[in-house]
């Protein structure tokens, strides 16, 4: 046993763990919980912020659990930055994440251009820009808008629409992806 033995995991596990990253996610159900099945022993989501200069690399779900401080981590790094607004997001949209990444084989993390948003700043982005959903489910913690430097927005549209777990919009103009856990649905070019 090595000095980690009081972490309940040997290096050798831990090695282990985060080889089983590069299955994690193969999209064969219909849903976010479902695709999920079966993709390995942990979940790991690594994002920065353009906006805070924030970034975060985490483990979030081990052999079958959510991880309780790494899942309020996740909510707060991906809070309204504009009014530091944080809300629970909607694991089903952490997983989605998480297995587009994974699918796309990406070394980097995702710059997070928007997680959860406050209705105060929906409705001002909505006043900038007519692609701005009234009752858009980022105000719900359901959403995220992201973008890879390494991956094309097609590329990463591709990934996140083949787990078949919610929405997935594509904004070539701007460059960025929306993912989220409402219906499976796709739009944009």
């Amino acid at each position: 046993m090595t000095g980690n033995s009081s972490l309940g995991m040997t290096r050798r596990a831990l090695l282990g763990a985060f080889a089983a990253t590069t299955i994690t996610a193969a999209p064969t159900f219909s849903n976010a919980a479902g695709f999920l099945r079966g993709g390995g022993d942990i979940r790991r989501i690594r994002m920065y912020s353009g906006r805070t200069g924030e970034r975060i690399d985490m483990i979030y779900w081990i052999e079958g659990h959510y991880i309780k401080d790494a899942v309020k981590e996740v909510n707060y790094f991906m809070r309204d930055w504009r009014t530091d607004g944080v809300k629970n997001m909607d694991l089903r949209t952490i997983d989605i994440m998480a297995a587009a990444h994974n699918l796309m084989d990406a070394n980097e993390p995702y710059m997070l251009l928007s997680g959860y948003r406050s209705p105060k700043t929906n409705a001002m982005l909505r006043r900038r820009s007519r692609g701005v959903a009234k009752n858009s489910l980022h105000m719900q913690g359901k959403a995220a808008d992201l973008r890879l430097g390494s991956r094309s927005v097609g590329q990463i549209a591709r990934a996140a629409a083949a787990c078949k777990g919610g929405g997935v919009g594509r904004y070539s103009g701007s460059n960025f992806v929306h993912m989220d856990c409402g219906v499976v649905r796709t739009w944009g070019g």
